[in-house]
């Protein structure tokens, strides 16, 4: 099928271009825009308790809202507010009131705090319902102008949070990451391709060919999204571009070093790609779709936010490789050995030192090589014990130096720490509701530990709905926040609930408490189908029952030394409480997946060299001698795309950028290139049971090898 489909681009490589340039502004033309959301809510199903809670409050209080913002003030010097202060803030906010500022309906301040070094005035937005309004944005943008105007001639100092700010924070913050992260991946992946190919054909060859197919993989995941309701996570462009990139230049690699190896085997251009497709062509159909059945075992989630991003990611790596089988080679075809230029040193086989060196020392001694990859993956493993997961997603992803994330801390100084997002308690009776039975629920509540204060209830219309604004002592979307709504708060609320009624707790720390049950749930779920589903590409691959049971026990133990990794270098050297909740999935998704793509590369390799009649260690020696470049070229790439998400100045992508690109090298260069041709040399030909696809065939005239010796 390989041979046949790169015969035909060769043969037509301007229709294969015509045809790709059709399908691109077909897609543009036609697709919807793709929209994100930040609304945290969006991505549980109906049946968990927070979300219950937000559909009983806006229908017992359509027009009830938190405030979308709080404008914070305390004095210059750090003082305690003085009476004159007070007066102060009480007539900035009036000011700010008269001058009608653009979708803010009201703006209204309440008493300093206790210790007087804090005062706040709460903030109503018009409110949006569609990620695409930006109405709240734009609000909080002239309110900050309008803020600072108002504080000339005063001793105070403000700044606004909330959850609108907070929202306006993460979107300037992920569009200046994005920025950073697509130049510096693109500014890496021509650096590296340079240094390998010394060629400025090949290194570019990646960036036009990605570039123009992105808006091909961003009008299909649009689509996609409108026709199945998907709910797009706002980190998702940043994942999308990364995964693009890198998976993208990994393909094209595979296929470019596999084109110049038969170039320097004697065939002639056009012959060496077609063989190239032909030989290569397997390997990568296998490893993306060992990528793409990872992607799409996201579908079983039930959180919305991996339902839609399983997909998106598969459209991706999809696309990437359609274009890698075909709109790459029909452009190649075009250039011919001028894709090198000016470098000619495409003409010689490299001596290949280290690698070869590295080859006959693993055939010689695979059980040292398994036994050492294998220690290193364990021991960083043993870290992964500690991992403890954290819901800040909202500061986590904006810098510490924006807005609202410092006068949330400011905010610490004279307020608890929940009054930024406070819990929602709503109790519902057949009957109404009266002043005894609430004044002694009220009090059930303020004796809950961790639970700050409890506002006196408001009353639905027809009186049968009551809801309590509960403030927490800790922040909305900390542990020890998440512990208060999981145990005693939630106990106590359904507990204290008069006889004949029922009561739920909603608000976003209530969110957080479903989304740490529902994650339960994806790993018992998502983890071993996704699993199974590689296993099964890996045998239909292989031929083989024996090698998926043992190249899947590798990347398992892969993605322990990575998730140790990260816990090690987050939780234990920089002090962080913990790693963002969604970090294991993604993290296991992508770490399964592209170590499965590595290993697919080698291990292709190496019963391609058990084919040509050589035993298994020597097939082993071969398969790390011109597969290791190879493997090591695409990991360094790709782990440096992911690694470039570091740059973007929030915790959020560092911990995944750090944690994916960590993950890719231990992949790469410890799992694919050492413990697995280590563990086939040993186990031997049974590897290959019940097919035996290293059953020696008949050599190809074309191949030129000087036997490795490994005594």
């Amino acid at each position: 099928m390989f041979a046949r489909l790169g015969s035909l681009v060769v043969r037509h490589p301007w229709r294969t271009i015509g045809a790709w340039v059709v399908i691109i502004v077909a897609v543009v033309a036609t697709a919807p825009a793709l929209t994100a959301t930040t609304d945290q809510s969006d991505f549980l199903p109906s049946h968990y308790e927070s979300i219950q809670a937000a559909k009983l409050q806006e229908k017992a209080f359509p027009n009830a809202a938190a405030p979308a913002a709080i404008v914070v003030f305390e004095r210059t010097d750090g003082a305690p507010l003085s009476a004159p202060d007070t007066a102060a803030v009480g007539s900035i906010a009036d000011q700010l009131n008269q001058a009608h500022l653009k979708d803010v309906t009201g703006i209204q301040a309440v008493p300093p705090s206790e210790n007087r070094l804090i005062q706040i005035a709460a903030v109503q937005m018009t409110k949006v319902t569609n990620p695409s309004d930006t109405r709240q944005n734009d609000a909080v943008k002239a309110l900050r102008t309008a803020l600072q105007d108002n504080l000339h001639g005063t001793d105070l100092k403000a700044g606004i949070t909330g959850s609108a700010a907070q929202t306006l924070d993460a979107q300037e913050s992920s569009t200046k990451g994005l920025a950073i992260i697509g130049i510096a991946t693109v500014a890496l992946i021509l650096v590296l391709l340079l240094l390998i190919f010394r060629s400025p054909v090949i290194a570019l060859l990646p960036i036009v060919v990605i570039g123009a197919i992105s808006t091909v993989v961003n009008g299909l995941i649009a689509t996609v999204s409108k026709a199945f309701d998907l709910k797009i996570d706002s980190s998702v462009s940043t994942i999308l571009l990364v995964v693009l990139f890198g998976v993208g230049t990994d393909y094209i690699l595979f296929l470019m070093f596999r084109y110049r190896e038969r170039l320097r085997a004697g065939e002639d251009p056009k012959t060496a790609m077609v063989s190239a497709v032909t030989r290569v062509g397997e390997a990568i159909t296998s490893a993306a779709g060992a990528v793409i059945i990872a992607f799409m075992a996201l579908t079983l989630s039930t959180l919305g936010l991996f339902r839609a991003l399983g997909p998106a990611l598969a459209i991706a790596v999809a696309v990437a490789l359609l274009a890698g089988l075909t709109l790459v080679p029909a452009i190649v075809s075009l250039l011919g050995t001028k894709v090198f230029w000016p470098s000619k040193a495409w003409r010689v086989e490299p001596k290949g030192a280290l690698f070869a060196a590295l080859g006959r020392g693993l055939g010689r001694r695979p059980a040292v090589f398994a036994a050492a990859s294998g220690g290193v993956l364990i021991v960083l493993g043993v870290f992964a014990i500690g991992f403890n997961p954290t819901f800040d997603l909202t500061s986590g992803s904006t810098s510490n130096a924006s807005e609202s994330t410092v006068y949330s801390k400011e905010l610490l100084k004279g307020m608890p720490a929940g009054v930024t997002q406070p819990s929602d308690v709503l109790l519902q009776s057949p009957n109404p509701l009266n002043k005894t039975q609430l004044d002694a629920y009220r009090t059930e509540l303020t004796r809950v530990d961790g639970v700050g204060e409890v506002s006196e209830p408001a009353l639905s219309r027809d009186t049968t709905v009551a809801h309590f604004q509960v403030t927490l002592k800790s922040a909305p979307e900390s542990d020890q926040a998440i512990e208060t709504v999981r145990g005693p708060l939630r106990t106590a609320v359904h507990e204290a609930a008069p006889p004949g009624t029922t009561a739920v707790v909603g608000g976003l720390t209530s969110v957080f408490v479903d989304f740490q049950d529902a994650m339960n749930h994806d790993y018992a779920v998502v983890f071993p189908v996704a699993a199974i589903l590689i296993m099964i590409v890996l045998a239909l691959l292989l031929r083989s029952l024996v090698a998926p049971w043992y190249l899947m026990a590798s990347v398992f133990l892969g993605f322990g030394a990575t998730l140790g990794a990260t816990v090690m270098v987050f939780q234990h050297l920089r002090g962080e409480s913990g790693l963002i909740f969604t970090l294991p999935v993604i993290m296991y998704l992508f770490v399964v997946a592209l170590g499965t793509d590595y290993n697919i590369l080698m291990v292709a390799r190496l019963r391609e060299e058990a084919r040509e009649g050589r035993n298994p260690r020597e097939s082993a020696a071969l398969a790390l001698h011109h597969t290791g470049p190879t493997i090591a070229a695409a990991g360094v790439i790709l782990a440096g795309t992911f690694a470039s998400m570091m740059l973007a100045g929030n915790s959020t992508l560092a911990q995944m950028g750090f944690a994916i690109s960590v993950g890719i090298a231990i992949a790469a260069f410890v799992m694919a290139m050492f413990f697995t041709p280590a563990l086939t040399a040993l186990i031997g030909h049974r590897a290959w049971w019940p097919g035996h696809g290293d059953t020696h065939q008949k050599p190809r005239q074309t191949e030129n090898r000087e036997p490795v010796s490994i005594s």
